[in-house]
């Protein structure tokens, strides 16, 4: 009776190990793409069957909490900002001189018309505080050995998606792909990630493509031209009255 509940608390006890290893698992990949804070430029393609357009964008964050987006170009969109603060969103747009809250039912929503979401962007989703995660499998992507890890969201956690499935290498823990589901379990968007190069400190993917897959002939492709990470910066910087004046 005594070696049956030992074995049955050991049992346990590795379960939870092992629940705790892949959630570390999705925090090193996830961390790649951020660090303690960071600072780059990113090129946005939206590909259409019949049209594409090029968005190029600055971007500051600070841990998973803080972000800030400025647009470059087109001239059309030039100078709009996207600010998350905690779990808060705001877009200023200087055209019409005008700060606009986006609410939580807007997280879902096209971002600058792309195929990623406004919470794609600004994750304010977490993908290791909101989700509890799993090891659904092994695969092979892209030549590495990766981990399947599916990502469940937690009760009352803020998130979008009904479920995640992602697939991360075992070695340097590379973020490689993903399927998003919403809550009826059907599979609205894939993400492929790919050309993975040194970025300042670190070696990550550097080219993000979300495909539809019920829109033939679309995807939105993300390439990271530039990245610093761990930078000088304070939640000052991420305010409204800075969304006016950065360049």
């Amino acid at each position: 009776m005594k070696a049956k509940l030992i074995l049955s608390i050991l049992s346990l006890f590795s379960l939870l190990a092992g629940a705790q290893n892949v959630e570390e698992i999705v925090r090193q990949a996830d961390e790649k793409f951020r660090g303690e804070s960071s600072r780059g430029t990113i090129t946005m393609i939206i590909e259409r069957s019949t049209w594409s357009r090029e968005i190029s964008m600055k971007n500051w964050t600070l841990g998973n909490e803080y972000s800030l987006i400025y647009i470059t170009a087109p001239a059309k969109e030039k100078g709009q900002v996207f600010l998350k603060r905690k779990n808060e969103m705001w877009n200023w747009v200087p055209t019409i001189e005008r700060m606009i809250k986006i609410p939580p039912s807007m997280m879902m929503q096209s971002w600058m018309g792309s195929d990623f979401t406004n919470d794609d962007l600004v994750r304010e989703s977490s993908l290791v505080k909101d989700y509890t995660h799993k090891l659904a499998g092994e695969e092979m992507i892209q030549g590495y050995d990766c981990y399947k890890i599916e990502l469940s969201p937690k009760p009352d956690a803020p998130v979008v998606w009904g479920k995640i499935f992602m697939w991360i290498s075992k070695d340097k823990y590379f973020w490689l792909k993903a399927e998003y589901y919403d809550e009826d379990d059907y599979l609205v968007n894939t993400e492929t990630l790919s050309e993975i190069k040194r970025m300042d400190d670190r070696e990550m993917p550097t080219r993000l493509e979300m495909i539809p897959v019920d829109k033939e002939g679309q995807k939105t492709v993300l390439i990271f031209d530039e990245i610093e990470f761990n930078i000088n910066l304070k939640e000052s910087f991420f305010s409204q009255q800075n969304m006016r004046r950065i360049r």
